[in-house]
């Protein structure tokens, strides 16, 4: 590296920064990261639509508020002074932002972070059209008014072309032209365009990576002279050690899949158990988003570059080994409220699909017939009903294996100060996979569920009291069976009868025999 290449830090002082997704599990990451890594940055304007009768400066006042931001407050940092709201909407044409903003931007911002996207896989696709492509479209002709612009930071996701098994690090055509879709949205109703969806998906699982394709195209395409820089991250999880370990604040991925082992509501789901289970910690995610963001603006590449932030070729974890210390840490630091946590991937359909009905199903009636009859209302089949939708968009995630290359990565880590590479951390071969589960699985205990600490030895306890039920529940199963078959098959009865020997001379005799010695 140079000896005037400048730090990372030194790069983003004096820069002001425009971030759309803030409010986002990413977007929030990367905000924290940004105001304590880089205390110098002049200002970082965020993108925030009002919602819910909250004004854009209450939203912005309440994320601010989160744990994520307990180190800054204890550093002493003044947030409001660097955050300022900025009205919008990434539906709206102009992304919803207001001639007089869109002159402040135009004239000061230098760098931005576009992680605006709908996330859910089932998506109407013209809301997922509006989200995740007009709103890439309207974002490039706003940055094409930014006189000081030096890096527009785009995240995508590493399922975009899903539709292929290996990946490389370069936009791939679509099977459409992003402006023909957009065209077509504008006179086709919801009716027309959910009917056409199937026949425009192809191979792809679902509209989010359809309409992510699309986008990185539309960037490639429209983006001339623009320093554009494409992020692909996996399946983003908890934080792997910044601003602490195991931070998560939704459902999304696989903290929803966590979440439903450890409350026992989900046993069972289709995946391959020897398969890739591509995870990647947020912070890991945000640390290389600043530092593409650095490269693009300092080392101005000669085109635009795309940076696949997987770990499956790097630092390989299973979905077995998911399943493995999942179920170990929730038996540990259990859940409140929990059925015995079991969770199980398997490759067929037909186990899964009869595992489902006596294992999720009829537990779920059970339990909603003795709410009916306690007089409260039931909700457990309805719980399962979620549950599964979820789980079976993630199906084609769990059950698939994708190979990326990651020979960006390594460049950019190679350009880096040693010093930047310690703050910036990105490197996923340095995660321990066991300890980081255990923290997710704490941390979706206690920020999702919003479940204290201090009272896991009472569920530790509950369980324990579980644990105990299950076995004596089993235990009468298999003695009602087992009398059944003795009472028709003769060899049953009488390997009955020398068990009862053999137990009564371990727990009768035996003893007799070890006191008189």
């Amino acid at each position: 590296m140079s000896g005037t290449t400048p730090t990372i830090p030194e790069f983003y002082a004096g820069q002001t920064l425009l971030i759309t997704g803030c409010t986002g599990f990413m977007g929030k990451v990367l905000l924290e990261k940004l105001l304590r890594s880089c205390p110098d940055i002049e200002c970082i304007y965020v993108l925030i639509r009002p919602k819910r009768g909250q004004s854009v400066s209450e939203r912005l006042d309440t994320l601010l508020k989160s744990k994520l931001f307990d180190k800054l407050r204890n550093d002493n940092v003044d947030i409001n002074s660097k955050v300022k709201p900025i009205i919008g909407d990434i539906i709206e044409k102009k992304l919803g932002i207001s001639e007089e903003d869109i002159t402040t931007l135009s004239q000061s911002v230098s760098v931005v972070f576009h992680s605006a996207a709908t996330v859910k896989f089932d998506e109407e696709l013209r809301l997922s059209l509006q989200m995740n492509v007009i709103g890439v479209k309207s974002l490039i002709e706003l940055c094409h008014k930014f006189t000081k612009l030096k890096a527009l930071i785009h995240v995508s996701t590493a399922y975009a072309n899903c539709d292929k098994k290996f990946i490389d690090e370069r936009v791939y055509d679509p099977p459409l032209n992003p402006n023909r879709l957009i065209d077509a949205a504008e006179w086709m109703d919801n009716e027309a365009m959910n009917s056409l969806t199937g026949k425009l998906l192809g191979d792809r699982p679902n509209t989010y990576t359809y309409t992510k394709a699309m986008a990185e195209y539309l960037l490639s395409q429209e983006s001339k002279n623009l320093p554009v820089a494409i992020v692909r991250p996996s399946i983003v999880g908890s934080s792997w050690k910044e601003p602490f370990p195991g931070w998560v604040d939704n459902y999304n991925g696989p903290t929803g899949l966590l979440v439903a082992i450890g409350k026992g509501v989900l046993r069972m789901m289709i995946g391959d158990f020897h398969g890739t289970a591509d995870i990647l910690p947020v912070d890991i995610a945000t640390n290389l988003m600043i530092t593409v963001g650095w490269h693009t603006a300092v080392n101005k590449p000669d085109k635009m570059l795309v940076f696949n932030n997987t770990t499956g070729q790097i630092n390989q974890l299973k979905w077995g080994q998911v399943e493995r210390w999942s179920h170990e840490y929730l038996m540990k630091n259990p859940m409140e409220l929990a059925r015995i946590p079991n969770p199980r991937f398997t490759k067929y359909s037909l186990w899964k699909d009869i595992n489902v009905i006596f294992d999720h199903l009829l537990p779920a009636y059970v339990m909603d017939f003795y709410l009916w009859v306690v007089g409260r209302k039931p909700v457990f089949v309805k719980i399962q009903d979620k549950i599964w939708k979820a789980v079976k968009s993630l199906e084609f995630f769990t059950s698939n294996e994708w190979k990326f290359s990651n020979e960006n990565i390594f460049m950019l880590a190679n350009k880096m100060s040693p010093q930047d590479k310690e703050t910036f951390d990105f490197d996923v071969k340095k995660v321990v996979w066991s300890k980081y589960m255990e923290n997710y699985c704490l941390g979706a205990k206690q920020f999702v569920l919003k479940e204290d600490p201090e009272q896991l030895p009472r569920a530790r306890r509950a369980l324990q009291k579980l644990q105990r039920m299950q076995f004596l529940m089993n235990a009468v199963v298999f003695m009602v069976i087992w009398r059944l078959i003795i009472n028709r098959v003769p060899i049953a009865k009488s390997l009955w009868n020398l068990l009862l020997g053999w137990a009564s001379f371990i727990f009768t005799k035996l003893p007799k025999l070890a006191r008189s010695t």
